[in-house]
């Protein structure tokens, strides 16, 4: 029986023994192929402690989000270190083809990249949150990892690590690009998200038990649509160019207003209906929301 808990890879060298292939070149950095590669049965889910850049062909039922796709063309995902990656339902793909680089926190050390790779949030994002490529965008990534293996393989020198910190920051850039593509091409699916987070919030603030509740985080909005924290915050700056909270707060505000304008309760009633445990902080955010403390905006409308 497959053991169901993650199996922890905490060096490139052990990746390479787990999968019998010859030693890495460099025990900080490595990529392998993935065509014909066989997995361990008994593996069926691990826990990298480095970073991982991967691009896949041959990904048949590949689960985004709550929908799933037959897509041959490249799919690009990205790990950061303590991710859990969890392999095929059944296992490798006889057709799987690209390969997978892997990046130990070490080799940034004292680099350009070391700070920067926080940046790209893409790395937090949930491993069914791939980034699709065209063949025009596949090409242009792999002439990227050709030129890092080239590097790879020949003698290290000097120059060796600024070369290929060079070839990562150019490859997370044209990610970022294609990532930011692709919040924009696949409206559909998008737009979808933010019809289901409408009912999310309308679900939830339409509710009679948020004192009891308190406010909705972004970790809940996220958890109700099956997507990340980061791929949400990523889509809704892209689509709308707001945050996940301030689209929490602008229907917070929505609901505020129309307790105020429509009912007589107080206004320290109206926030702890709403999940504030304290009033003050429920008039702050309504003055820096619409620039009138709760009162005057009621005062509006006599």
């Amino acid at each position: 029986m497959a053991n169901m808990k993650p199996y922890r890879i905490q060096s490139i060298s052990e990746i390479h023994r787990l999968m019998n292939l010859p030693k890495p070149h460099h025990p900080l950095i490595g990529i392998i192929d993935l065509k014909g590669l066989k997995n361990d049965p008994n593996i069926t889910a691990v826990i990298f402690d480095f970073y991982v850049v991967s691009l896949k062909r041959g990904c048949n039922n590949l689960l985004y989000g709550q929908q799933k796709y037959d897509f041959d063309e490249g799919l690009m995902a990205f790990l950061s270190p303590g991710q859990v990656l969890r392999g095929e339902e059944n296992g490798v793909p006889a057709n799987l083809e690209g390969w997978m680089l892997f990046i130990h926190p070490d080799f940034l050390w004292n680099t350009s990249l070391a700070k920067k790779i926080k940046q790209y949030e893409y790395f937090g994002y949930a491993a069914n949150e791939a980034l699709f490529l065209s063949d025009k965008e596949e090409t242009l990534i792999n002439g990227i990892i050709d030129n890092i293996k080239q590097e790879y393989h020949s003698n290290i020198d000097k120059f060796s690590q600024d070369v290929i910190i060079a070839q990562l920051e150019l490859l997370f850039t044209y990610s970022q690009r294609f990532y930011e593509r692709q919040f924009i091409t696949r409206k559909i699916t998008n737009h979808k998200i933010l019809e289901r987070m409408e009912d999310v919030l309308a679900d939830y603030f339409g509710n009679e038990d948020l004192m009891i509740k308190g406010l909705p985080s972004v970790q809940y909005i996220a958890d109700k649509l099956n997507i990340s924290t980061k791929y949400l915050s990523s889509l809704l700056k892209q689509l709308t160019g707001q945050t996940t909270q301030q689209i929490i707060h602008e229907k917070l505000i929505d609901k505020a207003k129309e307790k105020l304008s429509t009912t007589e309760l107080s206004v320290s009633e109206i926030a702890y209906g709403l999940g504030f445990e304290h009033p003050q902080s429920f008039s702050k955010l309504f003055k820096a929301k619409t620039n009138l403390s709760p009162l005057e905006f009621r005062q509006s409308f006599n």
